[in-house]
């Protein structure tokens, strides 16, 4: 095998070989399937960037389509938000499509099904029909309904159509084998009764058909060559064969799709169901679908990751045929990567206290250059305020401390990033010995890259800084993982808002470098030393907000050491 072949993954090579058994090229059509009940997370990102990529690798179309076929939990407002998402990881698609836009052809291909005693209402309560339905191990028995007459079903049928019966009280089941093997063949409902108005519709259907009848027959439609479903499905594979065989041989379309299926994206320290996300939403645990600790791609989006990273993290994370969890950390050390080749560095102070330089003139101020990247091209300089009154870290000062601490104690120096270097005199404290200030002497000398002998003397220690005179305030929200545990949702005996963490938000009043005070929403930095930080949209001209989108050190990753 080469090693081409070597590195395709298992639905790349189902394709290989579908092209090798005679598939022509041109008939390759994939989809992305989501249903508007809710906002993409990063589970979904993982469909969207294999479907979207084999589009890529194949030159073959992607469409998208809208599984619209439940009104009661379906709103425009998620169609919207999945379009942008999926246009923000830079993907196009190449037909935007609804399942209600089918909704006649599959009623129509439903009545010939009922005209072929393939198809019958059934009034029986849900109870009833799950206790016929049997078990993996015992035959299911038949409906008392099952053998309806063709007339009485089409009369009942239609009546379902035309609102005359009440929500709940019929449905339109295929008839398959009650004693199959797989339990999704025992005659499957096909309809059933919702008087909600449709976002797309409006109140021109009250019975809507159900996922599994509408998916194969949309494929089929649409001419989908591969229909990608997530491992759940695997077990609806021999119904999906059923109906589509059940139009295809009556049908002028030439091409049959194929459902084959992989395992969904789990990540851990997260939920995935979108079910218990709204929970979080509507509990207002969450500030909403963009909140920056939810795994929605848009508070992904929100808390300054990068369409690249999010690829990335899908690319290497990779498919498989089986489920599995996701480490957390991989997708923080993707973001990591991609911005540290393009985030800006910057400086900002989350925990102030300030230093007085007292050989420094009162009235002086220098504007220092410096670069946003030292060790990249291309990302410029800017001049950074600096005066007798800086902030620096209260963890970057210690009155005392053994010689492993390269930052700032007493009778020690350390260089300023970018500036000069000062050497720590005394310090001032509060009547509950916290400490005010610092008070600090400077070399005139030592002003980096000045060229002086003093300029090029090495101290172990450069700390990051920020111009009392000069600083702009801003409010950072330091984001943690939502929940403590590794699997909040894996545990029978607990509720999975048990493990919410309680410090997963801090909301703290920083200091920031002025260079800062024209950022756009979205923009990205790494502030040095600290980590990476996004401007949020709550962003005003008199607030600047920024969002800790991770750590430049993981404290997850000591606290499991």
């Amino acid at each position: 095998m080469s090693e081409e072949k070597k590195s395709l993954n298992f639905i790349e090579q189902i394709i290989e070989e579908d092209l090798a058994n005679g598939l022509s090229k041109d008939k390759l059509r994939f989809r992305f399937p989501p249903e508007p009940n809710g906002y993409l997370h990063i589970g979904h990102a993982a469909s969207i960037c294999l479907n979207f990529g084999l589009g890529l690798r194949y030159n073959a179309p992607v469409n998208l389509r809208f599984d619209d076929t439940n009104p009661a939990k379906e709103e425009q407002e998620y169609v919207d938000a999945i379009k942008q998402d999926i246009e923000w990881l830079g993907f196009k698609w190449d037909k935007e499509l609804y399942s209600s836009d089918y909704f006649q052809q599959l009623f129509d291909w439903t009545i010939t099904l009922i005209k072929e005693g393939k198809a019958y209402v059934d009034n029986q309560s849900s109870e009833q029909m799950a206790i016929q339905k049997g078990t993996p191990t015992e035959p299911g028995t038949e409906s008392p309904n099952r053998n309806r007459s063709v007339e009485e079903n089409l009369e009942l049928f239609f009546k379902m159509k035309n609102g005359e019966l009440a929500e709940g009280s019929h449905v339109l089941r295929a008839k398959i084998d009650m004693k199959h093997t797989n339990m999704h063949m025992r005659d499957p409902i096909m309809y059933r009764i919702l008087k909600k108005h449709h976002h797309r519709t409006g109140d021109d259907w009250c019975i809507y058909p159900m996922y599994d009848w509408t998916h194969g027959e949309s494929d089929y439609l649409e001419q989908i060559s591969h229909s990608i479903c997530t491992l759940e499905f695997k077990s609806h594979r021999d119904l999906y064969d059923w109906y589509v065989d059940q139009v295809f041989n009556a049908s002028k379309l030439p091409l049959r799709p194929k459902q084959r299926e992989f395992a969904r994206r789990n990540l851990s320290y997260t939920v995935m169901s979108k079910r218990k996300l709204l929970q979080l939403v509507e509990e207002k645990i969450v500030s909403g679908w963009d909140d920056p600790r939810m795994p929605t791609i848009s508070g992904l989006r929100r808390r300054g990751y990068t369409p690249n990273s999010i690829r990335k993290f899908s690319d290497t994370a990779g498919i498989s045929k089986r489920d599995n969890v996701t480490d957390v950390a991989l997708l923080e050390h993707c973001i990591k990567d991609d911005l540290n080749k393009t985030a800006p560095r910057v400086m900002a102070v989350l925990d102030p206290v300030k230093v007085i330089i007292t050989n420094y003139p009162e009235d002086k101020e220098e504007f220092l250059d410096a670069n946003y990247n030292d060790y990249e091209e291309g990302f410029g300089s800017r001049a950074v305020p600096f005066s007798r009154e800086i902030y620096i870290e209260k963890e970057d000062f210690r009155e005392e401390a053994n010689k492993k601490f390269f930052r700032l104690k007493l009778g020690k120096e350390v260089r300023l990033k970018n500036a000069y270097i000062i050497k720590a005199e005394n310090c001032v404290k509060d009547a509950n010995g916290i400490i005010t200030e610092i008070h600090c002497t400077y070399d005139e000398d030592s002003l980096s890259g000045s060229g002086t002998e003093a300029s090029k003397r090495k101290v172990k220690g450069t700390l990051h800084w920020v111009s009392v005179k000069h600083a702009e305030k801003a409010e950072v929200r330091v984001y943690d993982r939502l929940f403590t545990d590794e699997a909040p949702d894996g545990h029978k005996d607990k509720d999975f808002k048990e493990f919410i963490n309680p410090d997963s938000l801090n909301i703290i009043e920083a200091f920031v470098e002025p260079s800062l005070k024209n950022a756009k929403i979205l923009d990205r930095f790494q502030f040095q030393r600290l980590g990476y930080f996004c401007v949020d949209k709550d962003t005003t001209e008199t607030n600047l907000v920024f969002n800790r989108t991770v750590p430049l050190r993981d404290s997850w990753a000591k606290m499991g050491e």
